[in-house]
């Protein structure tokens, strides 16, 4: 069942008559085929955004345990603010009269949105997802203005790439640190990548998942110390952001060892990100109940905080970190995070296309972070994102299919005061990518 956080209005949709029909009996005496369960809720699309239609009425069940209302309703006014309002149906498309796609136009540009009926009498919809949006008369300086006066401060950069050298094509606050979330896990890659080449180690080497964390999707409730490749870590803590996958390359690889890799992949400030914390580390250190603590790691220098983790390793564990204090505002993202320029983001791409890596990549490229319509025009696409509230960072690096070029597309977004929408991002960043493949 599709569920997406992310939905757009539709406008009506007509039923097209049955072509075997059409070939059996003259057109005048033709009957349109009957309105199909997916070409009924496209047509409902405008007054479900608008409020017309009631929420519950439109969406299944479990789409609603998933998309609560509240956040529906935010989500919707985010992407209007964005687009404008939706203006009329270009087209609609289902095999099946129940899963099927629509091509959207809003006041500044089209959509492809993917939507989904259930079999249930009620013929409501389990799955609406948006997979692209096109801009009408798009531009960098455009995308740029948009994200400058995001809340908070936001920061980007595309440029293609040729070797060891970055060319900007267009960039805002390139050279600004941010809170990057869990993009930082790109180092983690980058060294796993280079001791294989060094022939340290072996993708298909097999080690006990030592560190178990948060936000886990693939490693959640897994039993301590379960046999799993390097390849395997590697792929969840890239494609899912697997946390229990990172914290056990971090204590496998070892803190020296990737910090020493974030240097010479070019990191502008590498003092920000050492000691290299684990997610465990940094949620504990956010945590009410670590407030002495963090006090003290947070005034101190690179070594003086190496020292507190250490003295304190029995207490940053799982079992005293403080889901409690996670909810309502960012915590501490100004000095409890991973930073990075989008300067910096760019570098730690280039050096791990360096590594020659297939496996690498290959990691990269499982979750391209924009779907498979924005992907289109490129020959590969690889990415990382992070997120917490008050954060927000995306990196994509692509092969153009219409010359071969290779191109990364970065942006940043921070703000200590409030929650940032990701849906907003996404979709500059989106579009930002799409200009880049012209």
């Amino acid at each position: 069942m599709t569920r997406f956080l992310t939905a757009f209005a539709l406008a009506a949709v007509t039923a097209m008559p049955n072509p075997a029909a059409l070939a059996q009996q003259p057109p005048a005496t033709v009957a349109p085929a009957a309105a199909t369960p997916f070409d009924t809720r496209a047509a409902q699309l405008v007054d479900l955004m608008t409020g017309k239609l009631a929420f519950a009425d439109y969406f299944a069940p479990a789409f609603q345990q998933a998309v609560p209302e509240a956040q529906f309703k935010t989500i919707t006014a985010n992407l209007v603010a964005q687009y404008g309002q939706p203006v009329a149906v270009e087209s609609a498309s289902s095999t099946d009269g129940r899963q099927g796609t629509v091509k959207l136009r809003f006041e500044k540009g089209v959509g492809t949105i993917a939507l989904a009926v259930g079999a249930g009498p009620d013929q409501r919809v389990e799955g609406l997802r948006i997979q692209n949006v096109v801009m009408a008369d798009d531009s960098f300086d455009r995308v740029a203005a948009e994200l400058a006066a995001l809340p908070g401060a936001t920061g980007f950069l595309v440029a293609e790439v040729d070797g060891d050298a970055i060319r900007p094509i267009a960039a805002a606050n390139a050279d600004r640190q941010f809170a990057i979330g869990s993009t930082f896990k790109l180092y983690i890659l980058d060294e796993l990548a280079a001791e294989v080449a060094a022939g340290k180690r072996h993708w298909s080497d097999v080690v006990p998942l030592s560190h178990l964390s948060f936000s886990s999707a693939a490693t959640a409730n897994w039993p301590k110390d379960t046999p799993v490749t390097l390849q395997a870590l590697a792929n969840w803590m890239i494609s899912v952001s697997d946390n229990g996958a990172t914290d056990t390359l971090i204590h496998l690889l070892g803190r020296d060892a990737i910090e020493a890799r974030m240097r010479a992949a070019g990191h502008s400030d590498p003092s920000r990100n050492i000691p290299f914390l684990t997610t465990v580390e940094a949620f504990a250190l956010k945590g009410n109940n670590f407030a002495d603590l963090r006090t003290k790691f947070i005034a101190a220098d690179d070594r003086a905080q190496r020292g507190l983790l250490d003295a304190n390793a029995d207490r940053l564990v799982l079992a005293n970190v403080d889901g409690v204090s996670f909810g309502g505002k960012p915590r501490f993202i100004d000095s409890l995070e991973w930073f990075a320029t989008p300067s910096d983001l760019a570098r730690v791409l280039v050096d791990l296309k360096a590594r020659n890596s297939p496996q690498a990549m290959a990691a990269l490229a499982i979750n391209n972070g924009v779907g498979p319509i924005a992907a289109a025009d490129w020959r590969y696409l690889g990415y990382k994102g992070g997120s917490e509230l008050g954060v927000l960072s995306m990196s994509l690096f692509g092969q153009r299919k219409s010359d071969g070029q290779y191109v990364v597309v970065t942006a940043s977004w921070n703000n200590p005061d409030t929650d940032v929408a990701a849906e907003t991002l996404n979709g500059m960043v989106t579009r930002l990518l799409a200009l880049a493949a012209k």
